[in-house]
Parts: C-alpha cells; sequence; structure tokens
C-alpha cells in the first residue's frame, strides 16, 4: 500500500523529533570505556595499598617516587591486557555472581604470574639491569602478593557495589509489599529468589523458602531460611502471613504440583509458577517472569510423543479443510496443522465473529500458509460441494458440531440436522470429489451414549465408517473426551462464577470427566489421523478420570479463596441426557493397540447399509417436525445401546 503524505509528515516529523535520554541509558553508551577506566583505577589503588602494606602504611619517598610510578606502568600494561584476554571489561555488574569472581580471580593470578616471571628474569639477567632502573628490581616479593590479593578484593568490591546499588537502593517499592513465600530451595528458587532482588520495581517481601528436602531444613538460602515442608504450608502461611507462594519448581510431575495446591486447601493464598525448564534454557523467558498457577498445571500430562514425519507427511503441501474452524477443537486444529506447511488452509465456519479472528490470527502467525475464510453452514448441500468442487481438497478435519448436552435434549432436532445430516453432507462430498481422508471428530459421549448428542455422533460414526467401505477416501473417526478450555465447558463457567462469588455449581458430589488440553488433544487426532487405513474408530488415551468437585475445589483455591467459607460449593443434581461416569478407554476388549501408546482402535459391528440410511432418512423427517420421544426412539432403532433420558428439565447454570 502506499504511504500517504499524512503519513510521510508523521514519519519525518518523528525522526527529526529530539529523543529524550535517561542519565542511566547515557551511561550505557559508554559503558565499556567506564568499566576499563574503573580497572586501571584499581590496578594503580591496589599497586598503591601493596607499597602502603608493606611499609607500615607510611608514605616513604623512596618508593613513592621511584619505584611507584615506574611500576605502576609494567604493572597496568600487563594487567590491562590480561584482564583484556578473558573478557573482563564486558561484564554487566548488575549481575555478578560466582561466575565473575572466578574471572576476577583467574585474570588476577595470570596476571601477577607474568609480572612475577619477568621480574625475576630481569633479575636473573645482567643486561635487566642496564635496561630498567634498579629500585624497580629492588621492588620486595611482598608487594607482588599483596596486590594480587588488593586486585581481587577490590574489583570483586566495585562490582558488589554495583549490584547492591541496582538491588538495594535503586529500587522503588509498588506500593504495600506482597509477603512471598517460595516452594523449592533448588537452583530455579534461589534464581528466583536473586531476580526478585534485582527488580527495579520491589513487588515482594520474601519471606522464606519451602522444601520436602530433610537435608535443607533449617539452611539458609541468601539470608532466607528454609522454613519447612510442602505438608506444613498452611501453618506456615498462616504463621507468617503469607500473600503468595511460587512453586519453583519447573521440572515438578503433575502429582507433585496438585499436592502443593491441596495441601493448601482452606488458605487465602495466591499461587504463582515459573516458566518450565525449557522456556528458561531456550531464553525465551527469565525464572522472575512468574505466572498464575492455571488448571492446565494441574491437570495437564506428560509431553505427547509424536510421530512428527508421518504426520508431515499426511499435511505438507496439501489442500485441507477444516469445518468447524472457529471452534476450541477446530481453531486449534488450524494452528497445529499450519505449522506442518500445508498447501492451503480452508477455514469452513458458520459462525461469522470466530471465523474472523482465527483468520486474522492465522495470517499474523502463518504469513507463509495460503489460507481462505470460507462461510458455510455444513447441511447446505449444494454449499459444501460448490466449496469441494472449487477448492479439491487432499484432507477434511470434521470438527463442526453441535456438543452442549443439555442444549441438544432441549432441541434434539438440531442436534439431528448438524450432527447427523451435517456430517453426512460433508462425508458424501469428499466421497463425491476423491478427497484423500476424512476425519471425524467425535467423543466419548458416544459410547454407550445417554444423550441425544452422543448418539448423534454415533450415528455419524457409524455413516462415514460405511461409506468407507465403497469409497476411494479414506474415513476415520477420532473419540476423545472434554477438553480444558474449550467453550462451554465446565473450567471457564467455573472460573465466572468464581469472579462473581459464587456459589460455584457442580451438578453431583460423585461426577467424573476426563480431560485434555486443546493442543494435546488436537496432535493427537492429527497422529491417529496420519495412521488411518479408513474404516477405524481412534480412541485417544485420556488419562485418569478427575472428578468435578475437586476440579471445583482447585479452582477456587487457586483463585485465593477457600472453599466452603468465601465461595460455596451447591449441587444441582444431573441435567438432561448427563451421566456420572464417561466410558472412554483404550484397554480391554473389543480394543486393539496401535503403534502409539497413546491411540487405540474401538472394533465394532456394523449395521446394514441400507438399514442405515433408511434410518437416517427417517430420523431427519422426525427432525424437521417431531419430539424429543419420537426421535429418542427412532435414534433407539439405530443405536440400540442408547439410553434415553427424557427428562427436559430447564438446563442448569453448569
Amino acid at each position: 500500500m502506499a504511504e500517504t503524505n499524512t503519513e510521510r509528515h508523521i514519519k519525518n516529523k518523528d525522526s527529526n523529533a529530539p529523543t529524550f535520554q535517561s542519565p542511566s541509558s547515557r551511561l550505557l553508551r559508554y559503558r565499556k570505556p567506564l568499566i576499563i577506566c574503573a580497572h586501571i583505577f584499581v590496578f594503580a589503588s591496589s599497586l598503591l595499598l601493596s607499597f602502603l602494606v608493606t611499609s607500615n602504611m607510611q608514605f616513604r619517598p623512596e618508593w613513592l617516587k621511584e619505584q611507584f610510578p615506574l611500576l605502576l606502568l609494567f604493572f597496568v600494561v600487563v594487567k590491562f591486557a590480561v584482564f583484556g584476554l578473558f573478557k573482563q571489561y564486558s561484564g554487566w555488574w548488575r549481575y555478578v555472581g560466582i561466575s565473575d569472581l572466578t574471572g576476577i580471580i583467574r585474570s588476577s593470578m595470570i596476571s601477577t604470574a607474568i609480572i612475577v616471571i619477568l621480574w625475576f628474569s630481569a633479575l636473573q639477567i645482567e643486561a635487566a639491569r642496564r635496561l630498567m632502573p634498579t629500585a624497580i628490581l629492588e621492588v620486595g616479593q611482598g608487594v607482588f602478593m599483596a596486590d594480587l590479593f588488593g586486585t581481587i578484593f577490590l574489583l570483586a568490591a566495585l562490582r558488589m557495589v554495583i549490584r547492591l546499588y541496582h538491588e538495594e537502593f535503586h529500587t522503588v517499592e509498588a506500593g504495600k509489599l506482597k509477603r512471598f513465600l517460595i516452594v523449592g530451595a533448588g537452583n530455579t528458587g534461589e534464581a528466583l529468589l536473586r531476580e526478585i532482588h534485582r527488580m527495579k520495581v520491589t513487588e515482594y517481601e520474601v519471606i522464606g523458602f519451602i522444601d520436602d528436602d530433610q537435608a535443607k531444613q533449617g539452611i539458609n538460602i541468601h539470608g532466607l531460611p528454609v522454613l519447612g515442608t510442602v505438608e506444613q504450608l498452611p501453618e506456615i502461611c498462616k504463621e507468617k502471613n503469607i500473600e503468595e507462594v511460587a512453586i519453583a519448581m519447573p521440572s515438578a510431575t503433575v502429582p507433585q504440583r496438585r499436592r502443593v495446591i491441596q495441601v493448601c486447601e482452606g488458605t487465602k493464598v495466591r499461587f504463582r509458577t515459573v516458566p518450565s525448564m525449557t522456556d528458561i534454557a531456550s531464553g525465551r523467558f527469565r525464572v522472575s517472569q512468574i505466572r498464575d498457577i492455571d488448571i492446565n498445571d494441574l491437570l495437564g500430562r506428560e509431553a505427547v510423543q509424536l510421530d512428527t514425519d508421518s504426520i508431515e507427511n499426511f499435511l505438507k503441501d496439501k489442500t485441507i479443510l477444516v469445518t468447524g474452524a472457529g471452534g476450541s477443537i477446530g481453531s486449534e486444529m488450524c494452528r497445529q496443522i499450519c505449522y506442518f506447511r500445508p498447501k492451503m488452509l480452508l477455514l469452513a465456519e458458520q459462525a461469522e465473529n470466530p471465523l474472523f479472528y482465527i483468520e486474522r490470527e492465522l495470517s499474523e502467525r502463518f504469513p507463509d500458509v495460503a489460507l481462505k475464510a470460507v462461510i458455510c453452514d455444513i447441511t447446505d448441500q449444494p454449499r459444501v460441494e460448490s466449496i469441494f468442487n472449487e477448492h479439491r481438497p487432499d484432507t477434511v478435519i470434521h470438527a463442526a458440531a453441535h456438543k452442549h448436552v443439555p442444549l441438544m435434549e432441549l432441541n434434539p432436532g438440531e442436534a439431528i440436522k448438524n450432527n447427523v445430516v451435517g456430517s453426512k453432507t460433508v462425508a458424501d462430498a469428499a466421497d463425491k470429489f476423491g478427497c484423500g481422508s476424512f476425519v471425524m471428530i467425535s467423543t466419548d459421549k458416544a459410547v454407550n451414549p445417554t444423550s441425544i448428542m452422543g448418539s448423534s455422533k454415533r450415528i455419524a460414526e457409524m455413516y462415514v465408517q460405511d461409506l468407507n467401505k465403497t469409497s476411494r477416501t479414506h474415513f476415520v473417526t477420532v473419540r476423545f473426551g472434554n477438553v480444558l478450555g474449550s467453550e462451554g465447558s465446565v473450567v471457564p463457567i467455573f472460573k465466572k462464577q468464581i469472579a462473581n462469588g459464587g456459589p460455584v455449581t457442580v451438578t453431583h458430589p460423585d461426577m467424573k470427566r476426563y480431560f485434555m488440553t486443546i493442543p494435546e488433544a488436537s496432535l493427537l487426532v492429527l497422529q491417529a489421523a496420519s495412521m488411518g487405513k479408513g474404516g477405524e474408530i481412534f480412541l485417544l488415551d485420556m488419562g485418569e478420570p478427575v472428578k468435578i468437585v475437586d476440579l471445583a475445589r482447585e479452582l477456587i483455591t487457586l483463585s485465593g479463596f477457600r472453599a466452603g467459607e468465601d465461595i460455596e460449593i451447591t449441587f444441582t443434581g444431573l441435567r438432561p441426557g448427563e451421566k456420572l461416569f464417561e466410558e472412554l478407554s483404550i484397554k480391554g476388549e473389543g480394543l486393539q493397540e496401535t503403534r502409539h501408546p497413546k491411540i487405540g482402535i474401538w472394533k465394532n459391528i456394523q449395521m446394514d447399509r441400507d438399514t442405515l440410511r433408511r434410518g437416517i432418512v427417517q430420523l431427519l423427517e422426525l427432525a424437521k417436525t417431531g419430539g424429543h420421544n419420537a426421535i429418542a426412539a427412532k435414534i433407539k432403532e439405530l443405536v440400540p445401546e442408547y439410553i434415553g433420558n427424557n427428562n427436559n428439565t430447564n438446563i442448569q447454570t453448569a
């Protein structure tokens, strides 16, 4: 785009405007010359002190006028060269540490050794007496040793003074300091304490450390004690009036992090954590960039090991169509796909605003990936087929669906139209236009379904699996459970309820759900899809189920409140279509393993094609005009394991 006259005027005006530089910024421009001058001053001061020490602190004319000036030039030249060789003029003194001290000692000892060698050599060489003044050669050996220790002491002291200035005197307190406790008295905890002291604006008063290592109990780190173990955290927080706790254990497992939170239930403290070891090692984050602990930190799992080569072969240089691209799963699928450099990514979505935002985000993050945003209702067959005809996608990731169980119980016809008919429409288009692969994203609620939503997804699974028998397209299905942070899921609802002061509503004290992070689920979907030969229903290993009431308590604790005191938890009863336990396992009868430990295949008995398709047509007719009971009865014919729940009560908050 051409630059306007107004923009040009503003740019010229800004470029000609004087720029303000703070005194510290101006000093930084001359940092190296100042450091060199400081070293030369120290070299001179150290030699002067050495003569004074060896002369009983008396200024005597014989050394002050003859020996000192000539020897000073000799010392400065040698030390200047040696200290420069060991890069002592490029240090950042406000961050001085042990490595800086070792550098000073090494440089001082080597320079002193060179000086002594030259001095003794001069004594041994008769000619040297004619080249150097006798006064220099008669200097006592004590001067050299005193100078060695004086140089080390003065340079170390000078650097420590600079550091103390920045940490103690050159900081501004941001109002009342927060009383801070660090869990983890290891390298990360010590580094966090040092960086807190370096902050220009002081926000924290660090009280001490917590560590389960018995060998560390009672020790002091930079003057602060290790106060106890994790089990003693509640008492210590109460006794010391702790306001924030930082978990400085970036390599800690999820159970270890959860233990800290669970132990502290009932205390009004805010929990923080440091970046991961990978982020710290890569230099992307500093230890001091602490953040609030998120529920992902407590429910996340070990990093998924992927066969990225097979995923890359599946996606690279291909035209990929993602339906439901604006949703939680669909948008993350798009992000992950972009990393594998597709030829083109088609973003199909019915909702205008989510599509706008994901297309804009991807354009900024992946400028080299060709994108096209497509507004499309997946039940609109002519529109769907026109997209396939124009772009001829190689792979379809079908993530579009109605997913909210209670809403679908109250609107069963919409669940059938979107989840069954919409999936059928997209699958038929993939078959008609010769798409290479079709991946349907399903749900654990399709296993022995008790809801309209779950059974509608099961029927869609059955259709694409049957279509695979006669199609050139490889149709596969991937099932998984709840994902953390998705729109309408329990975590954001709980957070909103906590922010409003409660109560937090849980349907049943025994309700459990499987949880997975959205990126993990998306990557495993791509892994399963790359493994599919056609006709499989893949199941993702969701780990151990989590009690929803425990999740609510942990979120309340993380928010700095006490469950049952500051924020109440109330039980509202099961909603229409819900069940206490979802069923999703990759082990057991009717399941087979794959080469990936977190992916299994469900083997099932398939339905006759004519019966299935005739039932779908009848179900669609009922969806247009029929009520819940009629639709549920027809679903029962197609999905015998469906256990309908006709209790159409009002939807609860969560």
